[in-house]
């Protein structure tokens, strides 16, 4: 088992009095998974378990496993019954997978992938890149040297598991705790280009496993470390870095408390184009309250694909069983947050059931055409899709949708879709209705003339297959408005 000793910051300051050490539950990207089939039965029928329940609205809901724990029959009879996705502890990390360069050890990976799928559950890779857990033989290492140990050592992990894994913690905690920029390490000082390094060569020795970044303390919206990432993010898919999902690690204690405002974390995030995750979900005092605030948030965004709890028993727990952080207590009974996360599932807008429960891992969760975008408290339910004209064969439409609102700002969405034939290069134009302005604009270029916005294609994403679509999103000043939205194509 790995030793976790990276510090947990409680708010956007350091906070150095919390020290991960020897974490059973190390910080793992409990991600993403992938098209789970929706619970047989009446659709109004009320799941009895976290997974049945999360799988009729397309989601999973998982926990970590440890391997040393898989002889513990109450421990994995619960895990059994109420876990659709698994992620190990730390047993894929970098010090239990390469002990010795070269020399790669699956022994304990293999034995947690393989209880998982032979109980019907997807596996979640964590984790390829990091800062922490690194044997002793690549911290000895820097520059190139460092740089090609990580390079090897994403190529023969994901090789061994090349098409067993829904979604992979490709990097992990790469951003500093307080000021938004990249956190000083071995990894970094090889060159700020060693993200997109790894992303890269993850994508070619898995070209069907999701990607993703993983961190902590980035759940709230006004944090400058969440700004950090969600620009890396943003700038990632700018520019066609293979980036497919965040996972948001979501330990919420007393200095880094639930906010309100997570659900604008998740669905900004989701905006740009990615899946977004709640990984390693543990709340310090187990409080039903927030345990059903964090469940409904991630509901309400349809990329939010699933909810991983750090542990099963409060006893499993990195952070001791005293802090009462889990769902079941420490002998194994279901605790009150359980049965508040149960109802907030069942709750949730059911899907459509997948056509078949083994599908490939590359493919996400199914989303029903009739959910929503999500929307903050403060966002009208009456807003609606702007309309724009059909297209004519060959040319585009576009159509405004709003993502989130607050008090004096917004963001929105725009989506331009081909006609009959294929489309190279677009331009949209629409003009705001009441004095709203653009504070930042992604996945395009804009030209503002008074009220009058157009936004042209960027380099990347202006040919477009016929019926096909792509996105553009800002953020923008002013109340919300969905003004129509005209597409022409040369």
């Amino acid at each position: 088992m790995g030793v976790r000793a990276n510090s947990r910051p409680g708010t956007r300051q350091p906070f150095t009095g919390m020290r991960r050490a020897l974490a059973v539950g190390a910080l793992s990207v409990l991600g993403a998974v992938t098209a789970f089939a929706a619970v047989s039965g009446p659709a109004d029928a009320a799941a009895s378990t976290l997974g049945a329940a999360a799988a009729q609205s397309g989601r999973y809901f998982g926990t970590a496993i440890s391997a040393s724990k898989l002889g513990d029959s109450q421990y994995t009879t619960i895990a059994n019954r109420e876990f659709n996705m698994i992620t190990a502890e730390n047993e894929m990390k970098i010090d239990a997978t390469e002990p010795n360069r070269g020399q790669f050890n699956f022994t304990n990976g293999d034995r947690i992938y393989n209880w998982a799928v032979q109980n019907g559950k997807q596996v979640r890779g964590h984790t390829l890149a990091w800062h922490q857990q690194q044997p002793g033989w690549m911290q000895s290492l820097s520059g190139s040297s460092l740089r090609q140990a990580m390079i090897d050592h994403i190529n023969g992990v994901m090789s061994h598991y090349k098409g067993k894994i829904a979604y992979w913690d490709v990097v992990n905690e790469a951003f500093d705790d307080s000021n938004g920029g990249r956190r000083d390490s071995n990894l970094q000082r090889t060159g700020n280009d060693w993200i997109e390094v790894a992303f890269r060569t993850a994508r070619a020795a898995d070209p069907a496993a999701k990607l993703c970044y993983n961190d902590y303390n980035i759940d709230n919206w006004s944090w400058a470390k969440t700004q950090g990432v969600y620009n890396m993010v943003r700038d990632f898919k700018s520019r066609g870095v293979p980036i497919d999902c965040v996972g948001l690690q979501s330990h919420f204690n007393s200095q880094s408390a639930y906010n309100s405002n997570y659900r604008t974390t998740i669905s900004s995030f989701a905006a740009l184009g990615v899946d977004v995750a709640i990984t390693e979900l543990d709340i310090q005092g187990g409080s039903a309250q927030t345990y059903a605030n964090v469940t409904n948030d991630c509901l309400a965004v349809p990329r939010c694909v699933g909810i991983t709890v750090w542990g099963v028993r409060d006893s499993d727990s990195w952070l001791g069983a005293n802090t009462s952080p889990l769902l079941f207590d420490s002998s194994g009974n279901k605790k009150a947050a359980y049965t508040s996360v149960l109802n907030a599932l069942n709750a949730a807008p059911p899907v459509s059931p997948s056509p078949s429960p083994s599908v490939s891992p590359s493919q996400s969760p199914s989303q029903s055409p009739s959910q929503s975008p999500s929307q903050s408290p403060s966002q009208s339910p009456s807003q609606s899709p702007s309309q724009s004209p059909s297209a004519e064969p060959g040319g585009c439409s576009a159509t405004m949708r709003t993502v989130n609102s607050w008090p004096g700002g917004f963001q929105s969405e725009v989506t331009v879709t081909a006609g009959s034939a294929p489309v190279n290069g677009w331009t949209v134009n629409w003009t705001w209705p009441g004095g709203q302005s653009i504070s930042s604009l992604w996945n395009g270029q804009q030209t503002v003339s008074g009220s009058n916005v157009t936004v042209r294609n960027a380099p990347y994403n202006g040919s477009i297959s016929a019926g096909g679509s792509t996105t553009l999103g800002f953020t923008g000043n002013g109340s919300a408005a969905t003004p129509s939205v005209t597409c022409t194509s040369p």
